[in-house]
């Protein structure tokens, strides 16, 4: 399984298949201290310790996903520029799932992937630094595609929305080439016009919803910007306030 090769310079140019493992991410990451090339991409039909963000866990159904990790070596972006590449990322995953979807999907902020209200991807991405220099990143990515049951109503699948069965191998290889685009984009300096884009694409972007803070308080917001440390900029009727990852919680009206 998985032997065909992407129409990429690295992002998935050497691809270890595991039936199972605990974490793709921890995974990765061993390969990355061990000096393992830029791109290599870890694969399995089943995660039984699948981390999100801060914390949360990322569970599908086995062998009806794309569920794998990379690792990149960013040396070109400094610590404070690290939200650049969560940008270009998410930028490589929208493009592919708007080709197959259309225009309702959108990136929630920081980096999941939704259709209209529900999610389709989470990405996971963990830097290492020496100094303040980028010296490898390991990218984590869950996408739905065939799965069509799911215990949250929040979620969906590429085969929920189209009606189609797909076949994982071709989807990989060709979310490798979007992947591979948008770090190329990035690694020439193309931040300014990949940072607009990503606005353009944003869940919420410029339109007032409920959201809550971490006191528990519900508060109308209209999402304005992004910070340069990836912060999420809204608009209150108090003002505008700044938000981390888990200080804000995106409500339905």
């Amino acid at each position: 399984m998985y032997k065909s090769y992407p129409n990429t310079e690295f992002i998935g140019q050497k691809i270890i298949y595991l039936p199972s493992c605990h974490s793709t991410n921890d995974l990765a990451a061993d390969y990355l201290r061990e000096e393992a090339p830029e791109g290599l991409l870890i694969i399995t039909d089943e995660q039984t310790g699948g981390r999100g963000q801060r914390g949360s866990s990322w569970v599908a159904n086995v062998g009806e996903n794309l569920t794998f990790s990379f690792i990149l070596r960013p040396v070109f972006l400094q610590a404070p520029q690290q939200f650049r590449l969560s940008i270009a990322i998410a930028l490589g995953v929208h493009d592919f799932l708007s080709h197959l979807l259309g225009e309702g999907v959108r990136i929630k902020w920081p980096n999941d992937l939704y259709y209209r209200d529900q999610k389709l991807t989470g990405i996971l991405i963990e830097n290492s630094l020496m100094g303040s220099t980028l010296t490898g990143a390991v990218v984590g990515i869950g996408v739905n595609i065939n799965q069509l049951q799911f215990s949250i109503p929040t979620a969906t699948s590429v085969r929920q929305v189209t009606g189609r069965e797909f076949q994982l191998e071709k989807l990989l290889n060709q979310l490798c080439v979007n992947l591979e685009t948008r770090y190329l984009q990035l690694r020439k300096g193309d931040h300014l016009q990949q940072r607009q884009e990503y606005l353009q694409r944003l869940y919420r972007y410029q339109t007032w919803h409920p959201y809550q803070d971490t006191t528990g308080k519900v508060f109308a917001g209209k999402i304005s910007g992004i910070a340069d440390n990836g912060q999420l900029e809204v608009e209150t009727e108090s003002g505008i306030r700044y938000f981390g990852i888990k200080e804000i919680s995106f409500l339905q009206q």
